[in-house]
């Protein structure tokens, strides 16, 4: 034991701790000293709960305006919607849809008076003095009927767009673009998928509902 004992105390300070016996690590580590000890700080550390909401304090992501989220005067469910609208026409006004570009009966569509209603509740929409000619391929307006048209932001496809819907009914009907140029008062292109539109010219320019004609 003392040749042992002799052998810990000549080797090297960092070799004595190999040397040492385990049941001396075991019997120091019952008196710990100053350092072993837990100092007020890191007792408050442990005990202090953890704090949720800072993840979603310091978060970037903020709600966006959705269409699905508003109310409309027209309440119709969406198996309603079915039995009064053609499959494209469900699609496109409640499923969010596009036509092909070029292929819209509106497209070359060019009245002098006359009201576009929208498709499924035949609210008015625009008239034939906000349409013009843009070459994008879907009827252009360059402007709506004062509150027929709510805007909703678009985040479909990776970008950002400003969607365009019935105010009456919520009904997609395309989205509106600005400041691209065209000689209109407002700089505004309402693009406008045909197939959520209904025309009629018996109205002229007055924006009064249209009589509902059988689809």
């Amino acid at each position: 034991m003392r040749s042992q004992a002799a052998r810990i105390l000549k080797a090297p300070l960092r070799q004595r701790a190999l040397l040492q016996p385990a049941s001396f690590s075991r019997s120091h580590s019952r008196f710990p000293g100053k350092n072993s000890r837990s100092t007020p700080g890191a007792k408050a550390l442990r005990a202090a709960p953890t704090i949720p909401f800072f993840g979603a304090f310091f978060s970037s992501h903020k709600p966006e305006d959705s269409s699905g989220s508003m109310s409309y005067p027209d309440q119709r469910s969406e198996d309603q919607w079915r039995t009064v609208l053609n499959p494209e026409q469900f699609r496109i006004l409640r499923e969010k849809g596009t036509e092909r570009a070029g292929t819209g009966e509106y497209d070359q569509h060019q009245p002098t008076k006359g009201v576009y209603n929208c498709a499924g509740c035949d609210a008015p929409l625009y008239t034939a003095d906000h349409k013009f000619k843009s070459g994008c391929g879907w009827p252009a307006y360059f402007d709506s009927i004062p509150g027929a048209v709510k805007r909703h932001v678009d985040s479909t496809f990776g970008m950002k767009r400003t969607e365009i819907v019935c105010s009456n009914c919520g009904g997609h009907l395309g989205h509106v673009f600005e400041g691209e140029g065209y000689p209109t008062p407002t700089d505004e292109r309402h693009c406008v998928n045909s197939v959520s539109l209904r025309f009629t010219e018996d109205q002229g320019s007055s924006g009064k509902p249209a009589e509902k004609s059988k689809a």
